[in-house]
């Protein structure tokens, strides 16, 4: 009996998935690499990708001032 809660709690200590962390108001994951449906946007503290679903990244409104496009 003892070897079998042994074995149960082995198993589900191993099985415990580190939550990923989360960026941009809880909208997104840190991630090395977006999904297919999914925008890279800014970055997370630990330097990796923060990936959000495109319908919650801000859209630009107006004209910036390098109105041409590139970069000075």
């Amino acid at each position: 009996m003892k070897f079998l809660l042994l074995i149960l709690t082995v198993t589900l200590l191993l099985a415990q998935v580190t939550p990923a962390m989360k960026c941009w108001s809880k909208l997104g994951s840190c991630r090395t690499k977006c999904e297919e449906n999914e925008l890279f946007y800014i970055l997370c503290r630990d330097e990796t990708m923060c990936c959000v679903d495109p319908k919650y990244v801000p859209e630009k409104k107006g004209k910036s001032s390098n109105a041409s496009g590139r970069l000075a």
